[in-house]
């Protein structure tokens, strides 16, 4: 996510850094590269010339040149406008009064409305113990309907689908029967282009369930068409937010982040991967740090703490203080770092990582080492001494693995365990990442 543009700052960041005296020429010459960087990165070109110009007007004056760490200065109003340009904060869903809100997706066929639909009932009933109800309501595309109906029993939220119906029986009859749900989840029709007949069907569905908020969903790899078509959506629907989707993907980002300086609606969220898991909430400031490559601590513990089960985690601090560490434990705490996501992006959220060069992280390795463990007999995960040669050879058999890779984690175990007896004998043995 972002990585042309995150290594494009890193090193002009380097760049300014590294001198002795800022000038107006030092100056002149970074917000050069960031115009450069930010173009290459797709970004809007008004979007980028107006960033650019705000980034000069701070970075001008005495103060600035006179400071004692001129070049840190610098980067923290790269920081702040980077940070404003985003959004400044994070809106966040404006739940109604009422006792039900009602949120409706718009955005062109393709962008992922009807997986971007359940990634958020899921994210609701999980993060904010919301009651989401889902309405099918793109009867527009043949599987549609059908696929949010599987999306739907895979998160145990319930759809209301009806096939040969009319668009507005449909709106009517999903929200009378919502009755149980305080939040109500509209999915809408889209098109391959912005037309007329599109337009004036999701204003007939606005008109009819009035929404609390109506979500742009935004495809991150659509390029400098996204910029276009939220505006033609805005100035329909008077959008209230938007949800960028697909930013995992091999993109340059930067067309999905000009929407928010080009419409004038916070990004309220975004999609990062295939799972219903893959979808957090857009924080500019984090997002701001991970593109300078400072990190996202806070983002880390967050998704750490969702993954890891409290009471699971109190055991194995048990365990490792007395030294009854297992391969059986080892593998549950591999299942509870798959649930964070990829590996690859975790490590992008610590700060200072960056310094280590382009660290790549084969997310498939946890899953090797999971089958090499499952290859094993009960016995021989609670007691890994006894794997003998023609042990090793069995497992690395049963597992598809070599008996080099069998070898290497069986070391690697061992010395996890010498590392966790220090450091119990030690005391004062905490939890990663602030679990209690």
């Amino acid at each position: 996510m972002f990585e042309q543009l995150n290594s494009r700052f890193a090193r002009i960041i380097k760049n300014i850094k590294g001198q002795g005296k800022i000038t107006d020429q030092n100056i002149s010459d970074a917000l050069r590269d960031v115009r450069r960087a930010l173009l290459e990165a797709d970004v809007n070109f008004q979007v980028a010339k107006s960033f650019v110009n705000r980034v000069k007007d701070k970075a001008s004056g005495e103060n600035v040149f006179t400071s004692v760490t001129p070049g840190q200065q610098f980067v923290k109003i790269l920081m702040n406008e980077l940070t404003s340009f985003l959004g400044k904060e994070n809106d966040g869903i404006q739940f109604s009064s009422s006792g039900k809100t009602i949120i409706l997706l718009a955005g062109l066929q393709g962008s992922g409305k009807t997986t971007t639909a359940s990634k958020l009932a899921c994210f609701l009933k999980k993060r904010w113990q919301k009651t989401p109800y889902l309405i099918a309501a793109d009867l527009q595309r043949p599987a549609a309907i059908d696929q949010l109906e599987v999306l739907g029993k895979q998160i145990q939220v319930p759809v209301f689908a009806k096939h040969n119906a009319d668009l507005e029986s449909v709106i009517k009859g999903g929200l009378a029967e919502s009755i149980n749900s305080d939040v109500v989840i509209i999915d809408t029709a889209g098109r391959l282009h912005i037309d007329d007949d599109l337009m004036t069907e999701l204003k007939r569905v606005v008109e009819i369930a009035k929404p609390h908020e109506i979500l742009y969903v935004a495809d991150g790899m659509t390029g400098q068409d996204a910029v276009n078509s939220s505006t033609a959506f805005n100035d329909a629907l008077d959008l209230t937010g938007v949800i960028l989707t697909k930013m995992d993907g091999d993109s340059r980002g930067g067309a999905a982040l000009s929407i928010r300086e080009v419409t004038g609606k916070p990004i309220k969220f975004m999609g990062t991967g295939e799972s219903m898991k893959d979808f957090e909430p857009f924080h500019p400031d984090r997002l701001a740090k991970r593109i300078l490559g400072m990190g996202d601590v806070v983002s880390l513990v967050e998704k750490a703490q969702e993954a890891f089960d409290e009471e699971t985690a109190e055991d194995l601090q048990k365990k490792l203080i007395e030294n009854k560490f297992t391969l059986v434990d080892f593998q549950d705490q591999l299942n509870q770092m798959q649930n964070m996501g990829s590996m690859s992006e975790m490590l992008k959220m610590i700060p200072g990582a960056g310094k280590l060069g382009k660290m790549k992280f084969d997310d498939r390795q946890l899953k090797w080492t999971d089958a090499i463990i499952k290859s094993m007999t009960p016995a021989e995960r609670l007691s890994p001494e006894i794997i003998n040669g023609s042990r090793r050879k069995r497992i690395a058999s049963g597992s598809g693995r070599s008996v080099q890779e069998v070898n290497q984690l069986l070391k690697q175990f061992h010395q996890m365990q010498q590392m966790m007896k220090k450091i119990g004998n030690k005391g004062g043995m905490k939890l990663p990442f602030g679990i209690k």
